[in-house]
């Protein structure tokens, strides 16, 4: 879908980006990840040409980008941003319509386009289509912000760092909301990000860049199993590889079925870091497991957690 052939970008004497190539196929959750500087955000503006790239190629759905007129690049892929940029003196709904207005749909389209999309990021469309932005919280601007990235229906969506300014729960729930519309609606979705453990909870694969050039790609489990050099085992944080690797796989993936287990149970779908949490607190060796329906499934023992499996 994106396809960046030796891509090099230069500020001044400082190169951004240097002989980059990288592919983002349909349907693909990536994560940009890196420490400051390292030229994630702008491999992610060159894709809808807020930054123009200076050598290379960059292909959109085979086609190089620079044929297209910026404005239809960027109608083809929703941006998102950390500060949201909402239009002040604008309802939730007229903000969130803003693409739709733009490519001339009716009236009545648009609306109901507005009320889906704040049914699927949780915002009871009667209380806030009518809201502006200073009436929102946080974490409902960001909410607010994703839907109008998504109102046109764009190919792409892209985001730079959209949770960095939140709490940590809203962050969390946010996350959870964003892996479940993609999930949905098999959206491919490039994010940046300097915070590894979103990456490793979101991203389908996980690009890791250092001073412009990518030093590796890949799944979150491969990274944290078969890191490409001690620069990324460094930056993954070498001390917690194993508790991460824990958090990338479910309770289903090692219940041992139709075991009998007493106590309180625990969800199939509770990470296996999230297992072990449970494990301590309680002071238990064993589990039991239920399905999303309450029904019994088995048994987690302890000692499965450290059977790590790819």
């Amino acid at each position: 879908m994106i396809e960046l052939q030796h891509v090099s970008k230069a500020f001044g004497r400082t190169k951004a980006i240097d002989d980059l190539s990288l592919t983002v196929r349909q349907g693909e959750f990536i994560v940009l990840i890196g420490s400051s500087g390292c030229g994630k955000s702008t491999t992610l503006k060159m894709m809808n040409r807020l930054v123009e790239h200076d050598s290379g190629h960059i292909l959109f759905e085979g086609q190089e980008i620079r044929s297209f007129k910026p404005q239809d690049i960027r109608r083809r892929m929703g941006y998102v941003i950390q500060s949201v940029g909402l239009f002040p003196h604008w309802t939730v709904e007229r903000n969130i319509a803003t693409v739709p207005e733009l490519l001339q749909w009716p009236g009545p389209r648009i609306r109901d386009r507005v009320t889906e999309l704040l049914q699927l990021l949780d915002l009871d469309p009667a209380l806030f289509r009518g809201r502006y932005p200073h009436q929102l919280s946080g974490g409902q601007q960001q909410r607010v912000g994703v839907a109008r990235a998504l109102a046109g229906d764009p190919e792409v969506l892209l985001m730079d760092e959209p949770f960095g300014a939140l709490d940590a729960l809203t962050r969390v729930a946010l996350q959870r909301e964003l892996a479940r519309i993609h999930s949905a609606s098999g959206k491919t979705i490039v994010l940046v990000t300097h915070d590894i453990d979103e990456a490793l909870r979101l991203a389908t694969r996980v690009v890791l860049l250092d001073h412009g050039r990518l030093v590796q790609s890949g799944t979150p489990l491969q990274l944290l199993a078969h890191p490409a050099n001690e620069f990324v085992t460094d930056f993954v944080g070498r001390s917690e590889i194993g508790i991460k690797l824990l958090g990338l796989q479910t309770v289903a993936s090692r219940v041992r079925r139709n075991e009998p287990c007493e106590g309180a149970p625990v969800a199939e779908t509770l990470t296996l870091r999230e297992a072990l949490s449970e494990f301590v607190t309680r002071q238990v060796e064993r589990l039991a497991v239920v399905d999303g329906d309450g029904h019994a499934l088995g048994c987690l023992h302890l000692c499965d957690l450290v059977k790590l499996r790819e």
